[in-house]
């Protein structure tokens, strides 16, 4: 293909329009309510059993234990996503039971 030839000037200047953000880039981001309403339901249920495991797995430590949280969570949620995004919630609930115990 041939190069595109430019100007060296332009005879006008052009200002540029701000771009709206569109809908399909919002998409799967929760709203304010739908994040206040998941918190509430976590704190008044607690964690459900398979999340308990998860921080079992993480209280008894070993090597493998990032891997074997994986796994589990991976063959409970279905995706790597999930199963990552699981482990690393998990391990922030377990760094806030923590600070919690040394504070106290």
């Amino acid at each position: 293909m041939a190069p595109i030839r430019m100007r060296a000037k332009a005879s006008y200047e052009v200002e540029k329009i701000a771009k709206v953000a569109r809908p399909k880039h919002r998409k799967g981001k929760p709203s304010q309510r739908v994040k206040i309403v998941r918190e509430v339901i976590a704190e008044v249920a607690g964690l459900s059993p398979y999340e308990k495991r998860l921080l079992d797995m993480i209280k008894t430590g070993g090597a493998s234990s990032e891997k074997r949280m994986y796994k589990y969570a991976k063959q409970r949620l279905g995706t790597h996503k999930r199963a990552i995004k699981k482990r690393e919630a998990m391990k922030d609930v377990y760094a806030q039971i923590r600070a919690r115990q040394a504070m106290a």
